[in-house]
């Protein structure tokens, strides 16, 4: 395969709309999109609640949402970027209306506005309750329609190419990226893609935990090949839990009860039918997601129960369905009416606050490297999101980031150098025979991150946890060093690494804040 012009690791909104901006700006340049699986399938897809984005400017300002995301995040995000995202999402959102999104409205023809925890205003746009899936739906459909863009389906991105396959061992703000080694899943063949520019945007990591709300290819692939290719790596104790997955799901994703559900008025209760948000935090059900899975958790602890309900039967039922029908179905088919039952719920593994540190147009430290979305640390969230920011954390950076890299190109072409570059060595190397290991290896590993990394933390814990990490490391690299690479081992090695970055993160963490909490720290 040539050098290509822009490689994009990931199909979310952020791969996605970057790529659409690239191929439009520069028509006579190739972009190829690698997916580890269908084109539409990643955590993006998952998204329920919706985009914020100011619209109503007679209720709401930039400024309200710049001061909503600033307290959410505890004051640690970058105001800068803050306001530059915010500010840019009424051309995000026109965009995307161009494209043909659609988002819901009320009769009289306005956007029907939702609020959730930590927003202060209705500023939430959505359609229904898969909004996430509207817009993939929306930018897979432009993406395919043009003609410099290749997708790749079914590839799993095993590493970055750098100066170390090189023979270069080069300080961190020198070290290029020359591409990725991919792994076609069909065939088996690593192919050598070397690019002039590569973009990582391979989403978030919860996997790494027991229960989460994000799919089966959130295994932290970018952050992991970031990490080992020296890029630098912030913030990783910051994990948010959304307070409100389904209770009881025997898998490895947990369906998720949008926050929109309590911004409608659903209210949270003890099994016993006893409300207890206002112990916690005077706005309640609408305080930031972190307080709220903290008083969860707290309330679990307290009572030796295994979850808390979501009261929905006092709300107007057609305006529910019409609002929430996946939810209301996904219910329906587990015997749960909401509009009779309470629904039991649980605080879930839910998105990174943390990951591979940018600049305000998706710069890495690695040269011809950027990053978007959740994969990224880009000072937006702070110690915990806002609510729905996400998406269009992901639009946004996904634009500047073709911008920038559309800079880049035109004045780069393919050098020698990337002639140089090996193939994927994989010679004496024999098939894992026995899966059960690998599979040991995640069981133990999630575990250990949701007993010992979870919502509540302490020293002896991280400690533990540590230890645990490093026995699994080893036992991983055994594995790896002598197996031909499949997508569960390269899965387990980038969730490995995710998981020694949280601890050690952590572990350096002196203040309670946001999404990160250890009971010592308490004064």
């Amino acid at each position: 395969m040539e050098t290509i012009d822009y490689l994009v690791i990931g199909s979310g909104v952020g791969g996605l709309i970057t790529s659409i901006h690239y191929a439009q700006e520069n028509p006579d340049k190739q972009v190829v999109i690698v997916t580890k699986n269908d084109l539409i399938e990643s955590n993006s897809k998952y998204a329920q609640g919706g985009i914020a984005i100011v619209t109503d400017k007679l209720h709401d300002s930039f400024e309200s949402h710049i001061q909503d995301t600033l307290k959410a995040g505890g004051g640690l995000n970058d105001r800068e970027v803050v306001e530059f995202v915010i500010k840019e999402g009424p051309e995000i959102l026109q965009e995307l209306l161009s494209m043909g999104a659609d988002f819901d409205r009320t009769k009289e023809g306005n956007f029907d506005l939702g609020r959730e925890g930590g927003h202060s205003v209705f500023r939430v746009l959505h359609h229904k309750d898969i909004t996430g899936y509207e817009i993939v739906r929306t930018l897979v459909r432009m993406v395919k329609q043009l003609p410099n863009v290749k997708i790749l389906e079914h590839h799993f991105a095993i590493d970055l190419i750098t100066d170390h396959h090189l023979g270069k061992e080069l300080p961190r703000n020198e070290i290029r990226c020359y591409g990725a080694y991919v792994r076609d899943k069909k065939s088996g063949e690593v192919k050598k893609m070397t690019a002039l520019v590569t973009v990582l945007a391979t989403g978030g990591a919860g996997q790494v935990y027991r229960h989460t709300t994000n799919p089966a290819v959130a295994t932290g692939d970018g952050i992991g090949m970031a990490y080992r290719a020296k890029a630098m790596v912030k913030h990783m104790q910051f994990v948010q839990f959304h307070p409100t997955a389904l209770y009881g799901e025997n898998s490895d994703t947990s369906f998720l009860i949008s926050e929109a559900v309590r911004g409608f008025g659903a209210k949270l209760r003890t099994r016993d039918g006893e409300r207890f948000m206002h112990k916690y935090d005077p706005r309640e059900e609408l305080a930031s997601r972190d307080i709220v899975a903290r008083a969860i958790d707290n309330e679990l602890k307290i009572r030796g129960d295994e979850y808390v309900v979501l009261d929905c039967t006092h709300l107007d039922n057609e305006a529910f369905y019409n609002h929430f029908p996946n939810i209301y179905d996904k219910c329906k088919s587990v015997g749960i009416d909401p509009f009779v039952d309470p629904i039991p719920v649980v605080p879930t593994a839910h998105y990174f606050m943390g990951g591979v540190e940018v600049g305000h147009h998706g710069e890495t430290n690695l040269q011809n490297l950027l990053a978007v979305g959740e994969v990224t640390c880009s000072g937006l969230h702070g110690a915990n999101r806002l609510a729905s920011n996400s998406l269009l954390e992901a639009l946004v950076y996904g634009k500047r980031a073709a911008r920038k890299a559309s800079e880049w190109t035109a004045k780069m072409s393919p050098e020698k150098v990337y002639e140089l570059i090996p193939g994927w060595n994989q010679s004496g190397m024999k098939f894992p025979e026995e899966m059960i290991v690998l599979n040991f290896l995640k069981k133990d590993l999630k575990n250990m991150m949701s007993d010992l990394v979870g919502i509540v933390r302490s020293n002896l814990r991280l400690q533990m946890a540590e230890k645990k990490e490093d026995e699994i490391y080893r036992a991983m690299m055994e594995l790896y060093n002598m197996s031909i690479l499949t997508q569960q081992l390269g899965e387990i090695r980038n969730l490995v690494n995710i998981a020694y970055l949280i601890i050690q993160q952590s572990k350096e963490q002196k203040v309670n804040i946001g999404g990160f909490y250890n009971k010592d720290l308490v004064s």
